[in-house]
Order: structure tokens, then C-alpha cells, then sequence
């Protein structure tokens, strides 16, 4: 096999790989958002997929849920980031985060 028939079957594997983890911590929200950059740019899409998800959030030096409140964190202390914090509370909840029954 040459070698850019190895880059382009690695780089699937990271993008199928990566959407596995997008589907366990953001379900059919981050889906969207990975399928509203196709007409913008599909190689960001992919990126966010086979680097961000494939790579950074399947480490498993930080749990998904401790990932999402430093996430929840920045998010809310940059400010301006609605849209994105909307996306990262759901997610949150999907990784095991609760809200406090009062």
C-alpha cells in the first residue's frame, strides 16, 4: 500500500474514530454542527472531528466530565460564547453532570 493510501486510511480511521466520541458526548447536537461547516468548510469539520474529538477528548487523562466543566468554565468567562455554551451544557449533562434538585 503506498503511503498516501496509509495517510488517507489513517485519516479516516481518526475521523471515524472521532465521531464515535462526538456521538457520545454531544449526540445529534454535534452532529449539526459538524454538518453546518460542510458548506462553509468541510476540512474544519473534519478537523474538529478527527483532532478534537478523535484525539484531545478521547485522552484519557481527563474524564469527559471534568473536560466539559473547564469547557463550561472558559466558555462562560470569554463571554459572547452562547451558542457554543449551549452546545457544551448538553454535552455536559450527556457525560454524567446533573443539576442540583433544590
Amino acid at each position: 500500500m503506498s503511503t498516501a493510501a496509509n495517510d488517507a486510511q489513517a485519516r479516516g480511521e481518526r475521523f471515524e474514530h472521532g465521531m464515535e466520541v462526538l456521538d457520545r458526548i454531544d449526540g445529534e447536537v454535534g452532529r449539526r454542527v459538524v454538518e453546518s461547516l460542510a458548506d462553509i468548510s468541510p476540512e474544519l469539520g473534519h478537523q474538529v472531528v478527527a483532532w478534537g474529538f478523535g484525539e484531545i477528548y478521547s485522552r484519557p487523562q481527563l474524564a469527559p466530565r471534568d473536560r466539559q466543566l473547564v469547557t463550561l468554565g472558559m466558555l462562560t468567562a470569554l463571554g459572547g460564547c452562547e451558542p457554543q455554551l449551549e452546545v457544551h451544557v448538553n454535552a455536559s449533562l450527556n457525560v454524567g453532570l446533573t443539576v442540583p434538585i433544590k
